[in-house]
């Protein structure tokens, strides 16, 4: 009962639509009261809240998301979308492909998914329309380019997944550079595809930019490649922590918007405003699941669970199976922070146990998430994006199905393949 009764109460709570913070620090009380009385609860109260936010780590989580907020009020995703039209235009579905293109550039600066998503769905739809795109192709672009933001570094999922797990942030997000390109990779490829069946979702773009053109499109990006080197280069190298990274990144990203003159008070303020509502949002979350958490290392639930599944001899890759069945599923109802901090007390501490690699597995967490980001029921990407465009989200769920569909052949690759997540970490000084 001390198990089951928390853990409906949270199932029922979440279902009726209460914040995921809340959800979990109220089913974690009733859990702690249950187990240990009033008593138990209010000295685990006295001390978790604070104890759950001061670490230096989580830290990383408002300077990578202010650098990407400085670098969002600079107006760099235009310019990227500019550069890619000028470059890629041409080819079939060339424009979907430049939204690849400056979703891959946009989520180097930008760790939040839905953001990214937006931001293209506002600059490139509009375009597309304007060239006889089908609106469920421009549609599926742009919410599925939003997407390579939760793998590319730097990576708030990552980031938080690290924290979570005492995983070496700096690793994870290395870890996410060739997975990340490999997905954009795939979505290309996906639109070649389907425009060589379908030729008329994407007209071709007769008009050919000249060399000049072209080169002076590169005029204004060419700060974001350098502030994505810095960042990379310098967690990479070992130089900097990825906490010290994100600071340096902050920085320079203010002062690149500042240098280009797209910087106003008013610019600022909004940034700041949004950082600090974001990192409420996700402190706040980890208070919530700390109350949770310390309920379920009181029950030994986690523990039991593991020698369990151990005793029952199953071969470690049908249990990594039904793991992410249960991610993928998830990612169909939940935001990919919730599902992290709901699932990993259980799943992670079997996964070390069945002997794979922590990094890995938060690769294939995050790509998990990642789909989960354009499924539907939920889908927060493409609601977000068909708000931000003005569609339908019906039409913005067609336009995502054969990405989708790529995406589940980039995780098999992934999951077969576990040095693509893992070579570029096991570099690192």
């Amino acid at each position: 009962m001390t198990v089951a009764i928390p853990l409906s109460l949270l199932l029922f709570l979440l279902a009726f639509g209460m914040p995921i913070a809340f959800a979990m620090a109220v089913s974690g009380t009733v859990g702690l009261i249950m187990l240990g009385g009033v008593e138990m609860f209010m000295g685990i109260a006295q001390t978790t809240p604070i104890e759950s936010v001061s670490s230096f780590l989580l830290s990383t989580i408002p300077m990578f998301i202010l650098m990407a907020e400085f670098m969002t009020a600079s107006g760099i995703t235009k310019d990227l979308f500019r550069a890619g039209y000028k470059w890629l235009g041409h080819l079939p579905g060339g424009l979907g492909i430049a939204t690849v293109f400056a979703g891959t550039g946009l989520a180097a600066v930008c760790g939040s998914s839905t953001a990214s998503a937006a931001t293209l769905a506002a600059s490139a739809v509009p375009e597309m329309q304007r060239y006889g795109y089908k609106t469920h192709f421009a549609m599926g672009a742009v919410s599925i380019a939003g997407t390579l933001a939760i793998m590319i570094p730097p990576s708030v999922v990552l980031i938080l997944y690290g924290i979570l797990t005492e995983t070496g942030i700096g690793s994870l997000l290395i870890a996410g550079i060739i997975p990340g390109v490999l997905t954009a990779v795939g979505y290309i490829i996906t639109i070649l595809i389907w425009v060589k069946k379908s030729p008329d979702v994407a007209p071709k773009i007769d008009v050919i930019p000249t060399m000049k053109e072209r080169f002076q499109s590169l005029k204004n990006i060419w700060p974001m490649l350098l502030l994505v080197a810095i960042v990379v280069v310098s967690i990479y190298s070992g130089m900097v922590t990825a906490t010290e990274a994100g600071a340096i990144g902050a920085f320079a990203a203010f002062l690149i918007a500042f240098g280009m003159r797209r910087l106003t008070v008013k610019n600022i303020l909004e940034a700041l405003s949004r950082t600090l509502k974001s990192t409420s949002m996700i402190l706040l979350i980890v208070m919530g699941a700390m109350f949770f958490g310390y309920y379920l290392t009181s029950t030994q639930v986690t523990q039991n669970l593991v020698e369990l599944i151990q005793m029952m001899d199953i071969p470690r890759w049908i249990i990594l199976m039904f793991i992410i069945i249960l991610y993928l599923i998830l990612g169909m109802f939940l935001d990919q922070i919730a599902i992290l901090i709901l699932t990993l007390p259980f799943t992670f501490p079997l996964i070390i146990a069945l002997g794979y690699d922590p990094v890995w597995f938060g690769i294939i967490v995050t790509k998990t998430a990642e789909i989960g980001l354009v499924t539907p029921p939920v889908g927060m990407n493409v609601f977000v994006a068909s708000g931000s465009a003005g569609v339908p989200t019906a039409v913005g769920f067609k336009g995502v199905f054969w990405f989708v569909v790529a995406d589940l052949f980039i995780l098999l690759l992934l999951i077969l393949f576990p040095f693509l997540s893992t070579w570029l970490p096991g570099l690192m000084m």
